[in-house]
């Protein structure tokens, strides 16, 4: 399957690769989140069980050609995306998500039955990531949505804490209030 792909790039004429290019260029610059992973030496079932499991979290995943992805991320304007260059080598799949962690949290299940697919580089909401021993980082990242929850509660806690105090103790302010009043 992966040499099928491989091979398909391999034999594009320049207009194709323009295409891939093009493709490739307005796919990342739209993406906030993108991994680079390593997914060589998967068999087909593996490589199946990734894909699928990529579906279910919402991450798109495609193996792409180095060269490809390296004029890409050249073309993409207002974002300096050169660390990623020396990465491109060896066989690389291009994961995109809404969630920063994931495609990491996709990639540590993973490892736990075999080494691959091993982190390249990731680029989260402007940040730059390079190397596989940044994978528990960004395994660790909330989404947006986890961090305005935890904001909300953290909003709502000293909200929560004064009317528990008020209802636990209201009795007592209303009647030293009302005795106040009395004298």
């Amino acid at each position: 399957m992966w040499t099928q792909v491989l091979y398909n790039f391999i034999a594009m004429n320049k207009d194709e690769k323009s295409k891939q290019i093009a493709y490739l260029t307005d796919k990342i610059s739209n993406a906030s989140i993108f991994y680079l992973a390593d997914t060589s030496d998967l068999n087909a079932d593996e490589a199946s069980k990734l894909r699928r499991r990529c579906f279910k979290g919402d991450v798109s995943l495609e193996v792409v050609k180095n060269t490809l992805v390296k004029k890409a991320l050249e073309s993409i304007e207002g974002k300096d995306m050169s660390p990623f260059y020396d990465l491109l080598k060896g066989q690389t799949s291009l994961m995109i998500s809404e969630k920063g962690n994931e495609p990491a949290k996709i990639i540590k299940e993973f490892r736990k039955k075999g080494e691959k697919p091993v982190l390249k580089g990731a680029f989260v909401e402007e940040a730059i990531f390079i190397g596989d021993d940044q994978i528990e980082t960004l395994a660790a990242l909330k989404s947006k949505e986890e961090l305005i929850g935890d904001v909300i509660t953290l909003l709502q806690s000293p909200a929560k804490n004064i009317i528990s105090a008020l209802n636990s103790g209201g009795s007592t302010i209303a009647g030293l209030v009302k005795t106040l009043g009395e004298r």
